[in-house]
């Protein structure tokens, strides 16, 4: 057989990854698609717009055959954590050919030679040098590593600034770093990562140019705002036409956004704003009375950020607003976000620094997988290097001890989505040990 593997977050699931995963079974020749998926939280530092199983349930109904948990601690990591994460999972389960992923260029051949080259100059005193000084002028680490590589290299500037290529080469660096016999597979993407902007369709089929996860969930929290619960009504309150939203989303992304009964909707990160505010008043108090050491045992968190995190707390009226306080010219939106939920999931610097010592050790645990792989979970349960966890309450006797805090980080993580999705919408808490993973009974939604 011949198996592909997808990393993504799917927040949420988008006619663009639609395609991708057409087109990844087709170039590759898969006989399956398997997905690593990001659990509730995301790399931008932000809680997923639904929680993971729904949107197991939308990759599984797009195309993917099986779809794996990426445990949080890389989840929302900086991009080498995050690759060599996913990348772990998918080398272990044994069976995978390809890494099939989306860049800005699309030139996998391009993306690998960067990425060799980059591990290189990395080890010698002029790329640290002037990565330095790139920093010391206020820029930010990625932008600075980018102007040092490039006045090294002569490499094109856009394959370490633009951030599907940046993705694209971590993925093949951490191929190269754990001897991964998974070949690296570049797609070019279509439309921008930041486009905020819905994108018109040609027809319900063939979008004519794909909407970016970042427009659709712009178009999603200007419609929770306005319609506030449920999102179902938003078709009355939305700014843009609704016709510009439904139509960049597959059927199974509109059925659960705008269509569930269960009465529960999207979560964004001012939800979890009151949290957050408690957590950081919570290690203050313990700061001043001696009992808890810095922000920087959090990682992302320098000692520059965590002054600034100390001193602007009681101006804090919300996750964004606190965002736009912490950012700065070396210190982008998306970094201060990614530090704030490390603090609010407790994920330390050495929890990571741990990680990458060890070969980034993951567990591989199912969300959910199609009525045809079957074969294919036959196949991993034969080669994989763990076992595949599709239990919580077989894992003490599955996994290897080092193993068990990596899952317990990602059941404390559900239980905090989980609580801001309770008190949003009124409704019973969902304990991630009750949870049922999507099997083909479970894949078609009926609430």
């Amino acid at each position: 057989m011949t198996v592909t593997g997808i990393i993504a977050e799917y927040n949420p699931l988008h006619r663009g990854h639609e395609y991708q995963l057409i087109q990844a079974r087709r170039l590759t020749g898969a006989d399956y698609i398997v997905v690593v998926m990001s659990g509730c939280f995301t790399q931008r530092g932000t809680p997923a717009v639904l929680d993971k199983y729904d949107r197991a349930r939308m990759a599984l109904s797009c195309g993917a055959d099986l779809v794996l948990e990426l445990p949080v601690r890389f989840a929302c990591a900086s991009a080498e954590y995050f690759a060599s994460g996913a990348v772990s999972v998918l080398d272990r389960l044994g069976c995978v050919d390809h890494l099939c992923f989306g860049s800005e260029c699309g030139d996998t051949q391009a993306l690998c030679l960067a990425a060799d080259h980059l591990s290189q100059a990395e080890k010698t005193p002029e790329f640290q040098r002037r990565l330095r000084e790139a920093q010391k002028s206020g820029l930010s680490f990625p932008a600075a590593r980018s102007l040092a590589f490039s006045a090294l290299s002569g490499t094109d500037p856009s394959l370490l600034s633009l951030p599907n290529n940046i993705l694209g080469i971590e993925y093949c660096r951490a191929l190269a770093a754990q001897k991964s016999a998974i070949r690296p597979f570049a797609i070019q993407r279509k439309g921008g990562y930041h486009d905020t902007a819905l994108k018109e369709t040609a027809d319900n089929a063939v979008p004519a140019s794909f909407s970016s996860a970042s427009a659709i969930r712009k178009a999603l929290q200007r419609a929770d705002t306005a319609a506030v619960r449920p999102l179902q009504d938003c078709n009355t309150h939305m700014p843009e036409p609704a016709e510009s939203l439904f139509g960049s989303l597959p059927s199974i992304s509109r059925h659960l956004l705008f269509e569930r009964k269960d009465g529960r909707g999207i979560i964004t990160e001012e939800d979890l704003a009151p949290l957050l505010r408690y957590r950081l008043l919570q290690l203050l108090e313990q700061k001043e009375k001696q009992t808890s050491s810095s922000l920087t045992v959090f990682a992302d968190i320098t000692p520059f950020l965590a002054d600034k995190i100390e001193k602007k707390l009681y101006a804090f009226t919300g996750w964004d607003d606190f965002c736009l306080r912490l950012r700065s010219r070396d210190l982008p939106y998306a970094r201060a976000s990614r530090s704030l939920c490390h603090i609010l999931l407790d994920i330390r610097q050495e929890m990571l620094d741990q990680s990458k010592s060890e070969g980034f050790p993951v567990y591989l645990r199912m969300l959910g997988f199609s009525e045809r792989a079957l074969p294919l979970l036959s196949a991993i349960k034969k080669r994989a290097a763990s076992p595949l966890l599709s239990r919580l309450s077989a894992a003490g006797k599955q996994l290897p001890e080092n193993l068990l805090p990596l899952l317990q980080e990602e059941i404390r993580a559900s239980h905090i989505y989980q609580t801001a999705v309770s008190s949003k919408y009124g409704k019973p808490f969902l304990n991630e040990y009750q949870r049922q993973i999507i099997t083909p009974r479970l894949q078609e939604p009926t609430d």
